[in-house]
């Protein structure tokens, strides 16, 4: 079946899953439906305890068995112990069929590759991977399907009932022994547990593993008592070093500042620069140094930012300290300076994963966006962008906030150099789509600035901007006249991985590399 994006989705995907292809990005606007419900255990019992002493006794606890959704947050990110902990655990019970359901997964897990092998997981739901687990999937050891899924979309997925967690497992910096959990105070702080929530609302069985046991009440807390049945402490859950892997930090690349200078330019040249616009932006060098570059352009014209979303880094708590920003809003801190803010500074204040980019509520922060700077693996002369699965195949990205902002904001800016390595990342199709062309209005690279042509107001703003304009296609054609059109990838028919759009259709598939095969 040929989707709005105009991907073949088969038959037999939609049926196994239960699914409907994507009919565009805002198909489902106005829908109604009730919400899922866990099932709750009353803890009347005063003089009863959550503490509970391992792993596998809590895993004993909950009633660990076979076909469970266990899940995980990605808080930590490369400094994640928890996930490799429960899941040897797992592995050690002879428990199979597990699907794990985590806000994302990287390097950190490669580790679980071998349960992958054996039938311990089966099932994997992310919003993206890296690494062998990566791997593991494009060339077809995962017996089930990947389905990766926008941070908003992930809560929407929970919320509805679309996905039931049997067990949620909360890495906290800080807990109590009644189960109020905090991402600062402890030894390997990461500073929000945004993307936690939700799993703590809706899980049966909500597990905290804390390597910092603190005084009750542990409060202002992230997560609270009430959503948590037990408290496991361990000797470190994480290693603080590594939650801050890929710290922002000022580029010298010359192609990746001249992209900055063009963002800068471009966005100052927008009616929407102006005092109390709001702001979102990733971590990656060309993203970072347009940041700072309008920072200094802000504090020229008296112009301040109303509101900083997302994803927070450095150059973002630097921006906020010197009072050019009104509130700093987070769902995730990317370096250490971040989670000193948040520790801080009474105007850097947390918000769930539902509140942040939910497509299904009553509405979310993405949607009061003015600006979002985004990065991509690959765009397509349909301004379509891929920014899960690399040049040869491989699932190696994660669609993150990516759909769920692009889709909010006035403005979509991706940022993304002409060629990857010798890989052109402007193409006529991407390999896979994550983000629908429809939501995506400007593609700055190093060559030149196109604008999506159902955005005739912002190319006049390029325009103005004195910026090198050209068309998408022209991009493309400039790309391929140095590398030559790239070899279409050779995959197989298996479907191994689903790109789910942030409303719970289907916009694209992956489909396992073909020298892989298995039996």
């Amino acid at each position: 079946m040929i989707n709005a994006v105009g991907r073949d989705i088969p038959e037999k995907v939609l049926k196994d899953l239960n699914m409907k292809p994507f009919a565009g990005t805002y198909a489902r606007n106005g829908e109604e439906y009730k919400k899922a419900a866990p099932t709750v255990r009353c803890w009347m019992d005063p003089k009863e305890s959550k503490m509970v002493d391992s792993i596998h006794d809590v895993l004993v606890k909950c009633g660990l068995r076979d076909g469970m959704t266990l899940s995980f947050h990605h808080h930590f990110r490369e400094g994640d112990y928890i996930v490799n902990m429960v899941m040897e655990e797992v592995h050690k019970m002879g428990v199979k069929d597990i699907t794990i359901c985590a806000s994302s997964l990287g390097k950190a897990h490669d580790p679980i590759v071998p349960m992958i092998e054996d039938g311990t997981i089966t099932n994997i739901q992310s919003s993206g991977v890296r690494g062998k687990i990566g791997e593991a999937i494009s060339t077809g050891k995962l017996k089930g399907y990947a389905i990766m899924r926008s941070h908003g979309g992930r809560v929407r997925a929970i919320e509805s009932g679309d996905v039931h967690i049997d067990i949620a497992f909360i890495g906290a910096p800080t807990a109590d022994e009644y189960g109020n959990l905090r991402a600062v105070g402890g030894k390997s702080d990461c500073g929000v547990l945004s993307y936690a929530y939700v799993d703590a609302q809706y899980a049966d069985k909500v597990v905290a593993i804390t390597d910092t046991l603190v005084p009750y009440p542990n409060i202002p807390a992230s997560i609270s008592q009430v959503n948590v049945d037990y408290v496991i402490v361990v000797d470190e859950i994480g290693n603080p070093a590594k939650i801050a892997t890929g710290a922002a930090k000022p580029t010298t690349d010359v192609r990746k500042l001249m992209m900055a200078e063009y963002c800068t330019k471009f966005v100052i040249n927008t009616p929407y620069f102006k005092d109390g616009f709001s702001y979102q932006t990733g971590v990656g060098g060309a993203s970072i140094a347009s940041t700072i570059s309008l920072g200094k352009i802000m504090k020229e014209r008296g112009i301040k930012m109303g509101l900083g979303l997302g994803g927070i880094a450095g150059p973002m708590c630097e921006l906020l300290e010197q009072g050019l920003i009104e509130k700093l809003v987070d769902t995730q801190d990317f370096d250490l300076k971040a989670i000193q803010s948040i520790t801080n500074n009474p105007n850097h204040i947390e918000i769930t994963g539902s509140e942040y980019a939910n497509p299904m509520n009553k509405g979310a922060y993405v949607n009061k966006l003015d600006f979002v700077i985004l990065a991509s693996l690959e765009v397509d002369t349909h301004f379509n962008c891929n920014v899960v699965v690399d040049s040869n195949g491989m699932v190696t990205g994660a669609q993150g906030g990516h759909p769920d902002t692009a889709a909010g904001a006035k403005c979509t800016i991706v940022i993304a150099p002409l060629l990857q390595g010798r890989t052109p990342a402007i193409c006529t199709d991407v390999t896979t789509v994550t983000t629908p062309g429809e939501t995506v209005d400007v593609v700055i690279t190093d060559y030149g600035v196109a604008v999506n042509p159902a955005r005739p107001d912002l190319l006049e703003c390029a325009k103005a901007a004195k910026l090198p304009v050209k068309t998408i296609e022209e991009l493309r054609d400039m790309a391929y006249a140095i590398t030559g059109e790239p070899e279409p990838i050779k995959f197989g028919d298996r479907v191994v991985g689903v790109i789910e759009a942030r409303d719970g259709t289907i916009i694209d598939v992956v489909r396992q590399i073909k020298d892989y095969e298995w039996d």
